[in-house]
């Protein structure tokens, strides 16, 4: 059954909604993601994603996330923000005996604080956040570099960087217990700390002055950390997301 999630993870849709929320405060709109997890057997998943979003002086609200403004001009922005993160592992969504034995890993609600530096060349976004809900009690650091280009009706955001996950966080979604070892089989896992790295673009066109299609894509590969997990087959996960909005 196709459940419903809004994809709010605080890199990529920092990045959506800098290109699909350029004409008014507000932005509403819909549309699709199609999600690649690395987890072995694993169903895709392809989630409606409504999206909703809002820029003030003091205030922002994109998806399931929000911030307030601690500084707020030109050059540099720097908020206190949470999200929803949807990051999770359901055992019966996979097809592999083995991991349909662990245990289910949840999502969670994220805090802390984003940075935005803006220059000629480009702009630096820095997300620092950790677990809010006592589910993984990990943290999270992602940092990157993006280029805003406009010409006419589009706008195209290249985007490089990293993202850091905690020794909790990787423990929670990809390391394998004692007792889920004996159930399952597969051996027990103790991950590390890890980096991966990740590249994104988002290609905006506003058919009218209020009207706008979008389409986002990141790809990241994964730290030997959570690649070495018996969970996992793959070395990288990835995300598109499509759709249109209308921007007062």
């Amino acid at each position: 059954m196709t459940r419903f999630k809004l994809l709010a993870t605080g890199a990529l849709f920092a990045v959506t909604f800098t290109a699909a929320h350029a004409q008014g405060p507000w932005t509403l709109g819909a549309g699709a993601a199609f999600v690649e997890h690395p987890y072995k057997e694993y169903k895709h998943d392809v989630y409606p994603v409504p999206v909703i979003g809002y820029e003030g002086e003091s205030f922002w609200f994109r998806g399931l996330g929000a911030g307030y403004y601690l500084w707020n001009d030109t050059s540099d922005k720097l908020s206190i923000t949470a999200f929803y993160s949807p990051t999770y592992f359901k055992p019966k969504d996979s097809d592999n005996r083995q991991l349909r034995q662990l245990d289910r890993r949840k999502s969670t609600m994220m805090a802390g604080l984003t940075y935005t530096h803006d220059t000629p060349y480009g702009y630096l976004r820095t997300t620092l956040v950790g677990d809010t809900l006592d589910n993984s009690n990990g943290i999270i650091w992602d940092i990157g570099w993006l280029y805003r280009y406009t010409n006419a009706r589009w706008t195209v955001i290249p985007g490089i960087g990293v993202e850091w996950n905690s020794e909790n966080q990787n423990e929670y979604y990809y390391g394998v217990s004692g007792n889920e070892s004996r159930r399952s089989g597969l051996h027990s896992y103790d991950p590390d700390s890890g980096w991966n790295p990740w590249l994104a673009l988002t290609v905006n066109f506003r058919l009218t002055d209020d009207w706008s299609v979008y389409g986002i894509g990141r790809y990241t590969r994964l730290s030997d950390e959570i690649k070495d997990s018996p969970m996992v087959n793959k070395s990288w996960s990835a995300l598109f997301s499509t759709g249109i909005t209308y921007s007062f």
